[in-house]
């Protein structure tokens, strides 16, 4: 078997809407991370420098292997935000996404959580090897809208998953077997939220993975650039194979960008971290006295209470929005054994109905084809109530009317009243 090892570059640009960039981004020979922060103002990129901060601590060699040892920075880079959050309620509500591929020399470790991605190209062919840890991609999952629709999808931005400092938000462990002319790409949703798959494969087979990066920044910023967008890209080479001094990687240095670059921060995992006051100024963690916990002021508690009267009056306002548009919604479905056309939409949250019947149809659901009864027991979406009436008319038309059994007709039994009438019966 060929001994393989990659050559690596990272990308990363703030974007054209946003006025700060709360992603990190981190290339070594051993290590691939990609963290999108979230929480606004400082609070995304503290998440994810902090975690990446974390997490690039696994540059190093290592006495366990490589998942068990990503698995245990994962746990600590997520106990380091919810520490975070303890010290400063201000950050509460912060977190970050995660791709990271940590390499053992074989095979990488991957820990995926959240929507930032990882893209395999090979033989020409892009794959999505990770699974997005949101809403949309649930619907997808369950057959009810379609990965196309799910880019379009009015809250394809909500996450079910992310790293929040808490112990309920798991990543995705598993491993991964490159082969040689693979390239694989990590990135945060400022991509792929603005560029296709087919032109982000496009891109990936450029003459060198420098000139890919460069052109994948530069597409989702000509498409928008509403968000940051963060790209770590990785091609596996032979091992001894000579470094092209064209490429970024070709010094062998690890490759910071994004929020985690904006204090100096040791390049591996060497040097030790932590709050302890006893520790040296050359292995304290600057970031760390940077978010150091400050007395709290005298009028804090009423800041607490207007931010808390503030986010309570757009929770309203969003929640009476997303029921408005919610109730001019359609779908077909079942219903007490037959077709029933829906107002509102397909989802379950405790205490809010979205849903009700707007029309019960006589189509009994027993009567359609399997295929069919499925689609109806899933929930078919309706773009209007006309549209709904048309897909009942259209399963109607697959419907299996029962034929009716003839009832037969008896025979008048002949009663002998006289020899004449006798002779006009026939048996």
């Amino acid at each position: 078997m060929t001994a393989l090892t990659y050559r690596y570059v990272a990308l990363t640009d703030t974007g054209l809407r946003r006025s700060a960039n709360q992603d990190s981004g981190y290339a070594s020979d051993r290590l691939l991370v990609i963290a999108d922060g979230m929480g606004g103002a400082a609070a995304g990129d503290l998440a994810s420098s902090e975690a990446m901060h974390i997490i690039r601590q696994l540059d190093r060699d290592l006495d366990v292997d490589a998942l068990s040892a990503l698995e245990d920075s994962v746990t600590r880079a997520n106990a380091r935000l919810g520490e975070l959050i303890a010290a400063d309620p201000a950050v509460e509500g912060m977190g970050t996404t995660l791709e990271a591929m940590l390499w053992d020399g074989e095979k990488f470790a991957v820990a995926h959580l959240g929507d930032s991605r990882a893209y395999r190209l090979r033989a020409g062919e892009l794959k999505q090897i990770s699974t997005d840890h949101t809403f949309v991609q649930s619907l997808v999952d369950e057959g009810k809208i379609s990965p196309a629709e799910a880019r379009v999808h009015p809250h394809r931005s909500l996450l079910l998953r992310a790293m929040l400092g808490r112990d309920d938000n798991a990543a995705d462990l598993n491993w991964l077997q490159p082969m040689l002319g693979d390239r694989y790409l990590l990135c945060s949703d400022g991509l792929t939220d603005m560029v296709p798959d087919d032109i982000i494969r496009s891109s990936m087979t450029s003459e060198t993975i420098d000139l890919a990066a460069t052109e994948l920044v530069r597409l989702a910023l000509e498409a928008g650039g509403y968000d940051n967008v963060t790209v770590v890209i990785a091609e596996f080479v032979e091992q001894g194979t000579e470094p092209d001094d064209n490429l970024s990687s070709a010094d062998g240095q690890p490759q910071l960008v994004g929020a985690a670059a904006s204090q100096a921060r040791p390049r591996t995992g060497d040097g030790a971290s932590g709050s302890d006051p006893a520790m040296s100024s050359s292995t304290y963690d600057p970031e760390e006295l940077r978010y150091a916990p400050r007395p709290p002021s005298r009028l804090r508690w009423l800041r607490w209470a207007a931010v808390v009267a503030v986010l309570v009056m757009i929770l309203a306002a969003g929640g009476a929005w997303a029921y408005s548009w919610s109730q001019k919604q359609y779908f077909v479905a079942a219903q007490d054994g037959k077709v029933a056309i829906f107002k509102g939409v397909q989802a379950d949250i405790p205490g809010i109905t979205l849903q009700h019947v707007e029309q019960m149809t006589d189509l009994e659901l027993d009567t359609l084809p399997d295929f069919r009864r499925q689609q109806v027991e899933a929930g078919i979406e309706a773009t209007s109530k006309a549209d709904a009436l048309e897909t009942v008319d259209e399963l109607d038309q697959f419907a299996i009317k029962p034929t009716p059994t003839p009832t037969p007709t008896k025979k008048p039994t002949p009663t002998k009243t006289s020899t004449a009438s006798n002779a006009l019966w026939r048996p």
